[in-house]
């Protein structure tokens, strides 16, 4: 028997897919290239529609101008630019950030809403006394609104300055006045020091400016300082609030302390009312004492006494003794005799006086009473009913009993200092608290979260980029590739070897157990094959041979 000849060797995939793109026509090329090229700008399309740029802030919180000008700057550039959610703010590719505000620079944008003292660099010649004053007041104001707009709770300010012409006379002469709007950062106030202090640097920024003739605002219209508030005038401020809260809340937490270890912090209320004195009062008092003693210290005394002897009448009664008397003479006195009279005919007329100055028992009080002495406590306490577990394992709420009301109100009478001369009043009372319900904020529709938002657009992203996947492939990949690639054989004619046109394939397959049968069973299958279908067999022979079915070798 011959040795049959190798057979060719089997072409490979590639070689197969161009034979059957080389058969296709040249309509079929240009249709497949077209839904090929189609495919591809699908795909960059969707993924440059992914791939957006990230967006950072280029400038913020702009005047109306501006913006303007910057938009439009922006679109003769060609750069693309977005706003933020609030409109306060323009959004720019964050690779073009610093370039954009580098060339919007060299524009001289943004210009801003304030103008300092660069304004007086561009005075021209000839300008105006008048014209050079407005200039410096637009200055002077435009440095004082960005000083202020320095302070963290403000976000832009606006100074109003009236000054008022100079004028030789004293009796003309008028003071000038400031005004002051600051607009605040949402959620932010300012707090009395930091108001007096914008008062106090306006004051001190224009000449002959008083504190009191500076107004602050804010963009609600209240005003800030106390110049016109009659409540600040009157002693009237938040901090006597905040004071009077401050002594209740102490109250209250001496009462917390002295309960929570008995019912416990979550059984019981309180609240504390405070009456709080904030006059100021001075007194001075001088009092005298009506009755002085008799043992009393003798400041000064004076005493004064005066003797007088008069003459008796002499001569004959009558005419002679209604002449004028003769001129006095010296008379010779001589002592008085111890228990003798005044003499025959004489008078002796005495006075004595004393005037005797006692020390004053007199008192001198002067007295300051302190602000902010608390006048009278009103405290109201209500405690949670005692929880009672029944025999058979239910619970029920049972009202405290008074020597317990009692017990309670006298501790709470301790802590709180109660005073019966100031008319302190107390209220303990119990009651069984309400079941606390929680109350969370309002449910937000599901399509209304903004994490959902965020969560489905990152889902839609990659449906899409699925979907046209999908698309790209079985809508044109696969129908390309059915068409190109080889039919692979099906069902029985899967094993045939390729012969000449017109003989049918052999199909030789061996089953699971051949490698396993012996030599005489394998010789029985043949002889059975042969007998059967000896067709098969007779072209097994030939390809022995290696003959064709013409008989050629």
């Amino acid at each position: 028997m011959a040795t049959a000849d190798t057979a060719a060797p089997a072409p490979t995939p590639v070689q197969l897919l161009l034979q059957r793109i080389n058969e296709l026509t040249q309509r079929q090329k240009i249709a497949a290239a077209a839904a090929i090229a189609i495919a591809i700008a699908m795909l960059v399309g969707v993924w440059l529609w992914t791939r957006q740029p990230e967006y950072a802030v280029l400038f913020s919180n702009l005047e109306e101008r501006d913006g303007g000008n910057i938009v439009t700057a922006l679109q003769q550039q060609n750069v693309p630019y977005r706003f933020s959610p609030g409109g306060n703010a323009i959004l720019v590719p964050a690779n073009q950030v610093h370039d954009v505000r580098l060339r919007l620079a060299a524009q001289g944008l943004p210009k801003g809403g304030l103008v300092g003292f660069e304004l007086m660099e561009n005075q021209k010649l000839g300008v105006s006394q008048f014209h050079e004053q407005v200039n410096f007041q637009r200055a002077l104001e435009g440095e004082l609104a960005r000083t202020i707009q320095s302070i963290s709770s403000v976000a832009s300010a606006r100074v109003h300055l009236a000054i008022p012409k100079q004028s030789g006379f004293l009796r003309d002469e008028q003071k000038p006045t400031a005004s002051v709007m600051v607009n605040l950062h949402p959620g932010r106030t300012m707090d009395a020091a930091q108001v007096a202090g914008i008062v106090h640097l306006v004051a001190s920024s224009v000449p002959q400016l008083a504190n009191d003739r500076v107004s602050v605002i804010d963009q609600n219209g209240n005003l800030l300082t106390s110049r016109s508030d009659p409540l600040r005038n009157a002693g009237l401020d938040a901090t006597q609030l905040n004071y009077v809260r401050e002594v209740e809340n102490s109250y209250i937490r001496r009462i917390e302390t002295i309960l929570t270890p008995l019912v416990g912090g979550d059984n019981f209320k309180a609240q504390v009312t405070a009456d709080v004195d904030f006059n100021q009062v001075e007194e001075t008092a001088e009092t005298f004492k009506p009755n002085p003693s008799p043992d009393q210290a003798i400041r000064s005394q004076q005493t004064s006494e005066q003797s007088v002897r008069e003459p008796a009448a002499q001569g004959v009664p009558g005419a002679l003794t209604n002449q004028p008397p003769v001129p006095a003479t010296a008379p010779i006195t001589s002592p008085n005799v111890p228990g003798g009279g005044t003499g025959a005919g004489g008078t002796a007329n005495g006075n004595r006086a004393a005037t005797i100055n006692y020390e004053l028992d007199r008192t001198v009080q002067h007295t300051k009473q302190s602000v902010g002495q608390v006048k009278r406590l009103s405290v109201a306490i209500v405690v949670n009913q005692r929880t009672e577990t029944l025999p058979n394992g239910q619970t029920r709420q049972v009202a405290l009993s008074d020597d317990e009301v009692n017990r309670i109100t006298s501790l709470v009478r301790e802590a709180m200092g109660f005073s019966q001369k100031r008319g302190d009043t107390l209220n303990v009372s119990s009651a069984q608290f309400a079941a606390a319900k929680e109350e969370g904020p309002a449910a937000v529709p599901i399509w209304k979260d903004p994490e959902i938002q965020e969560i489905g657009k990152e889902v839609l992203k990659y449906v899409v980029i699925l979907v046209a996947l999908a698309f790209v492939y079985f809508g044109v990949i696969r129908p390309l590739i059915r068409s190109v690639a080889p039919e692979k054989a099906e069902g029985p004619e899967a094993g045939r070897e390729p012969g000449a046109e017109g003989e049918e394939e052999v199909l030789v397959s061996l089953s699971h157990g051949a490698a396993e049968r012996t030599f005489d069973h394998k010789l029985a299958e043949a002889k059975e094959l042969a007998k059967t279908d000896p067709k098969v067999i007779a072209n097994l022979i030939k390809e022995w041979m290696g003959t064709n079915e013409e008989g050629k070798k």
